[in-house]
């Protein structure tokens, strides 16, 4: 088991950064990948960013180039740096800890953009 909790959301203005924090309860470093979801009102969640254990990452077409994944094994923290928001990132950001067999999602932190 691992508890993930979300920091860092808010309302920003079109153009503008946050940086999304997700502090695990244990060690991230056996986990396979830690990622970023996001889920907008009436829309599926889908994966906006992930890092695996030995720190290859990869995104979702529509942020690339804009937000970063990183992690800080010794912290148990993840990061999404996310730069030039648009109001099409407005939703709700879950951390996800990928256990192979088994997934661990935080209670999520809302990201609103205003254009």
């Amino acid at each position: 088991q691992v508890q993930l909790v979300e920091s860092g959301g808010g309302l920003v203005q079109a153009g503008g950064s946050l940086k999304l924090s997700c502090a695990a309860s244990r060690s991230i470093f056996s986990f396979r990948a830690m990622g970023w979801y996001r889920q907008a009102p009436g829309k599926q969640r889908e994966l906006v960013a992930a890092i695996t254990s030995g720190s290859s990452t990869n995104y979702a077409d529509s942020v690339k180039g804009r937000f970063t994944i990183s992690r800080d094994n010794a912290k148990n923290t993840v990061y999404l740096q996310m730069n030039s928001l648009k109001p099409e990132d407005t939703a709700v950001y879950y951390c996800n800890a990928d256990e192979i067999t088994v997934h661990y999602w935080g209670q999520g932190t809302q990201v609103t953009v205003s254009s």
